[in-house]
């Protein structure tokens, strides 16, 4: 299964990308929303974890232009966000098929928490839920 990770934190970037990859997952990662609007056409991933804030173009603006793109617009999408919940409603409406708060993963519950929900995510797209 390929991910396409997008975040614009290297550290974070590193360690989720370290992290997926010990758990089988082929990852590509990249930092900004312009390449990931391109790699997401050349490579065609199976799950897409998009970062909410990053530079050049904004994660929203990533997700409408991969949910318009008949390449791309069956893909996946994961919001990772370190905002409230309160915008999930909006990036489901946008298109994302779920959202992920990245303090969860930061406090206490390390990465397992987010590789837990890449692997339901997974399996529920494998599974055409």
């Amino acid at each position: 299964m390929r991910i396409l990770l997008v975040e614009d934190s290297k550290l974070l970037r590193m360690a989720t990308e370290r992290g997926l990859r010990s758990a089988g997952y082929e990852v590509i990662s990249v930092g900004d929303g312009e390449q990931a609007s391109r790699l997401a056409r050349v490579h065609t991933p199976d799950l897409i974890l998009l970062d909410v804030m990053l530079p050049k173009m904004s994660g929203p603006d990533v997700l409408k232009a991969l949910k318009k793109d008949a390449a791309t617009a069956a893909i996946p999408v994961m919001m990772l966000t370190g905002l409230s919940q309160k915008n999930a409603k909006q990036f489901e409406k946008e298109g994302a098929t779920c959202y992920f708060e990245k303090s969860d993963s930061m406090l206490g519950e390390g990465p397992d928490s987010l590789f837990a929900a890449v692997n339901r995510m997974l399996k529920n797209a494998k599974s055409g839920q």
